[in-house]
């Protein structure tokens, strides 16, 4: 790992605390020194750089590369062979599917992550943890909000004094799956959106500034009065005192926090989560759930060319999927740790993957 990485990793040990074991896994065997280069979902990399530090820590003779450089970097990576694996909060689709060399077998897309994401904002003199709708959020990204005294907000924070002063709203610049998700959202939840923006890792936005990468529009928010903008939750976590976040009125009518036990709720709603019928957001069922959460997924090649390459990275994926492994890490930073469902899941595609003499990497029981 580069130093940047090991630096990052490091803050983040003193924040969650000790990190998760890294047992050896039966019939997953790592043999000589290994790099394995990945590159994609900013949603990812708080998790990733915590678990890929410890698990270096315990296995020293692999090196994972990983950059962060939003879902759609990642992906074109991966359909151009440049990556061991990709990261994405959206799987592929069948016209990106398409893309990918019919001699890289079939494309394998692993749960790897679950979390949410909060609408934050940048407001001097007012509390956190605001309260917002659907139909006002959507007002304010579609540029017919457009300043923090607006009595469609005031009306839903009534003992709140607002001030005078212009929103400006924060998105993301790249092609990002963690976009996907705010847009699938809020396609369900307004129909004006739906015609007029869309749903897309990349859409025409209506207004606001953009920022590369959940960092930077963490960053834009934290720097930018009147800000507001969506952004993976760990983010926000890991910056309680600059970065505040609303309460979002759910399909049952509560008003709730992106939390881990509100994304978990929103997740159990949808226990039969695939790489076709992936979205979890909006679901209706539960007062706890929070309605703007999702799962991100690893790409990899379903025929390896190299068998200690591929051993290397089919150990560190299923290591990363369980609850023993990288997914005690995940609760520590903010993240929901894998359903047991979805790490079953997460094992029975990785024992899809093959070597180059056609014999699968692992087996799961």
């Amino acid at each position: 790992m580069g130093a940047g990485v090991l630096a990052a990793a490091g803050a983040l040990m003193a924040i969650a605390g000790p990190g998760t074991a890294v047992p050896a896994q039966a019939g997953v065997k790592n043999t000589g020194a290994v790099t394995l280069n990945g590159a994609g979902s900013t949603f990812d990399q708080p998790l990733f750089t915590r678990a890929f530090f410890f698990y270096h820590k315990a296995h020293p003779e692999l090196t994972v590369n990983y950059a962060s450089i939003g879902s759609g970097g990642g992906q074109q990576q991966f359909e151009q062979g440049t990556v061991n694996f990709g990261a994405s909060d959206v799987p592929m689709l069948a016209s990106d599917l398409a893309k990918v060399p019919t001699s890289a077998g079939p494309v394998l897309q692993v749960p790897v992550a679950l979390g949410g994401e909060a609408i934050a904002y940048n407001l001097a003199g007012v509390p956190n943890n605001l309260k917002i709708t659907p139909a006002v959020l959507a007002r304010i990204f579609l540029h017919q909000i457009t300043d923090w005294n607006d009595p469609a907000i005031a009306a839903l924070n009534p003992h709140v004094s607002f001030p005078n002063e212009a929103i400006t709203v924060v998105h993301r610049a790249d092609g990002s799956g963690t976009t996907y998700i705010f847009t699938n959202y809020m396609s369900e939840i307004s129909s004006t959106w739906s015609s007029q923006v869309g749903t897309g890792k990349t859409v025409a936005w209506p207004t606001g500034v953009g920022g590369q990468g959940n960092e930077g529009v963490a960053g834009l928010i934290q720097n930018t009065p009147g800000a507001i903008g969506y952004v993976e939750l760990a983010y926000v976590l890991q910056n309680p005192t600059t970065l505040h976040d609303f309460a979002l009125k759910n399909p049952k009518g509560v008003y709730v926090l992106a939390t881990q036990a509100s994304v978990a709720a929103d997740a159990a709603l949808h226990p039969h989560v695939s790489a076709t019928n992936f979205s979890i957001t909006n679901l209706g069922g539960s007062s706890k759930s929070y309605p703007i959460s999702g799962y991100s997924w690893a790409l990899i090649y379903g025929n390896q060319t190299n068998e200690t390459t591929a051993t290397a990275l089919v150990n560190l994926l299923y290591w990363l999927t369980r609850t023993s492994g990288g997914q005690g890490s995940a609760g520590h930073i903010g993240y929901v740790p894998l359903p047991p469902n979805v790490q079953q899941l997460a094992g029975t595609t990785l024992a899809q993957v093959r070597g180059p003499n056609g014999k699968k990497i692992l087996t799961v029981k």
